[in-house]
């Protein structure tokens, strides 16, 4: 018989995580397949995991993973999707923003129209200030030119197909951005609009910090783009000292006083910025392969409900 296996990381999400849980079960159990339901605590500090070890002894369909520490929701992603073992898999977020009601919907697409992976894709970004929807609008604009994936309404609130999942466990970077990755997989894709919910309880746990790393993995772990700008950069200021030169020789040679002292000094304002800068992109990308080069594990499960631990 055919089986879902639903992912859900959580992070101190212990005020609705029962809920939420309880939501997604109930929502499966219209379905016509078994499954199973993965909740990956990323070290929460709260009693998320407390409330998984209890549904998971009142329902047997749900299994609890505990990661050692936080390790971020890119990671928890990961466990969960390297822990499934079903013929598809659907990844959705604890705190009930991609409705659940939408499974069935999914499930069909998947089913009838032979798409290996159904993506939901929101329609609006729900209640989100104005300055989160510019920098999310700005940042996946920006990935899509460099990658040439469209990421206009991303989520991570998608169908994935056993090859497709297949496909993703065989990507064995450390630097992980989840839309990015099963975007580069490939495979036939068919999209579901959605409109964000609110959070049942809580506020989001994503920093503007945080945000904004997450930004730059993703930039600098799919495109090699911000070194060739530094490239671009140093050619036109090169053109451009090449006629503060020849200015400088003409008035040499017309015996012309050379002055500009103000603009010496703003010439060394420039090129530092314009060095400095370089030095931070190319740091990034040092940084990545430092993080690659090392080989530790992407996360380590310290619990499991069922009582086994691994490392990944």
């Amino acid at each position: 018989m055919t089986k879902a296996v639903l992912v859900i990381p959580a992070y101190n999400e212990g005020a609705c995580i029962d809920s939420s849980i309880r939501r997604v079960y109930q929502v499966m159990q219209r379905v016509d397949m078994a499954f199973e339901i993965v909740v990956i605590d990323d070290g929460s500090q709260d009693e998320t995991w407390a409330h998984i070890c209890a549904l998971s002894q009142l329902l047997c369909e749900v299994t609890g993973l505990r990661l050692s520490r936080n390790f971020g929701k890119e990671q928890a992603i990961c466990a969960g999707l390297e822990y499934a073992d079903g013929d598809l898999v659907i990844l959705l977020d604890a705190d009930m923003q991609h409705p659940p009601e939408l499974i069935p919907k999914m499930i069909e697409c998947w089913k009838l129209e032979d798409a290996d992976i159904v993506e939901a894709v929101k329609v609006s970004r729900g209640s989100e200030s104005f300055l989160s929807k510019m920098f999310a609008h700005v940042f996946y604009a920006v990935m899509g030119r460099l990658s040439g994936f469209d990421f206009s309404g991303a989520s991570d609130y998608k169908l994935l197909d056993r090859k497709v999942l297949e496909a993703w466990r065989s990507l064995g970077e450390r630097n992980v951005f989840f839309r990015a990755m099963s975007a580069w997989v490939g495979f036939e894709r068919k999209q579901i609009a959605f409109e964000v919910a609110e959070r049942e309880v809580g506020e989001s746990k994503w920093s503007k910090w945080a945000l904004l790393g997450l930004a730059v993995k993703g930039v600098t772990a799919f495109s090699t783009a911000p070194l060739r700008l530094i490239s671009l950069s140093g050619a036109v200021f090169f053109v451009f000292a090449l006629g503060v030169a020849a200015n400088t020789m003409y008035q040499y040679w017309m015996g012309e006083a050379v002055t500009g002292f103000s603009t010496v000094i703003l010439l060394l304002l420039i090129t530092s910025s314009l060095v400095m800068l370089a030095l931070g992109v190319i740091g990034e990308y040092v940084a990545r392969i430092y993080e690659e080069v090392k080989g530790r594990p992407r996360y380590i499960v310290s619990q499991t409900t069922d009582g086994l631990s691994q490392i990944k």
